[in-house]
């Protein structure tokens, strides 16, 4: 597609999103629950945290109109019930968006969640560039949640996995790459307010599994990426500190518009 293509189809997702209110299925951690719920009510979507073994096959089957996996804090339990959402959702033809939090840097949930792109592939892998550095096993992780990489060196890691897994990979940063496996799209909107706030990042996988739903999993990714950073950029310009910010966050996530977000969009 050509760039202008994927700026139409932003501006069309957004209305899309809106008039449908997709309903995200979030098997997240437990830091940023009620804050990816906010988020999910601005964009013009809606949370369900809804992880429990009993419960996520047949939420993810019958209810979810997209799925999130973070792995943020994971329990054995919760790990389960995220295995059991993922391949219901597949089962299902829903869109499912995997976060994989510290990968490469810790040996079991790195495990865990490959185990669960292998026998399911997600629509989206999303994380930065530490992280899917990591998943791919070309480096140990970064600093915990904190990448040490750039995502510009993580390109080719998420053209392999795009192309291994048949998915798209969006890897988060002050630049933010797309890639379907062939296809590589850059965006370059945002604030580095966003990096002093919990939770974005993982909000952000949230978002994109709302998306997803709604549209092709390369226009849900760039999306997603641009509703965010084209809002934290209208919060900061009046934002006096971190918590000023995430409300004004709030205000103009809920409050963009298809016209607002194709003009100021930023990519190539």
């Amino acid at each position: 597609m050509t760039l202008s293509s994927h700026v139409s189809a932003l501006s069309e997702s957004i209305s899309t999103l809106r008039a449908q209110t997709p309903l995200v299925q979030c098997l997240t951690n437990q830091v940023v629950m009620n804050f990816t719920a906010n988020i999910l009510y601005a964009v013009g979507a809606s949370p369900a945290m809804c992880d429990n073994p009993e419960e996520a096959a047949d939420f993810a089957t019958h209810v979810a109109s997209g799925v999130l996996v973070n792995d943020g804090t994971p329990s054995a339990e919760q790990m389960e019930g995220m295995r059991l959402a993922t391949a219901a959702a597949v089962a299902a033809g829903k869109p499912w968006v995997l976060d994989p939090v510290g990968a490469g840097g810790l040996v079991w949930r790195t495990g865990e969640v490959k185990k669960m792109m292998d026998a399911n592939p997600a629509t989206i892998l999303r994380g930065n560039a530490s992280e899917i550095l990591g998943f791919l096993g070309t480096t140990s992780g970064g600093r915990g949640v904190e990448s040490t990489d750039d995502t510009l060196d993580a390109i080719d890691a998420a053209k392999e996995l795009a192309s291994n897994y048949g998915c798209v990979v969006a890897v988060s940063g002050p630049v933010d790459v797309i890639t379907d496996g062939g296809e590589v799209v850059k965006l370059s909107n945002g604030s580095p307010m966003l990096a002093k706030v919990t939770g974005v990042g993982c909000a952000l996988g949230a978002v994109m599994a709302a998306y997803a739903s709604v549209t092709d999993p390369l226009d849900a990714a760039i999306a997603a990426t641009s509703h965010l950073n084209i809002a934290a950029e209208i919060s900061a310009a009046d934002a006096k500190g971190p918590g000023s910010f995430v409300v004004g966050l709030l205000d103009a996530l809920d409050a963009l518009t298809p016209e607002q977000a194709a003009d100021r969009v930023t990519l190539s």
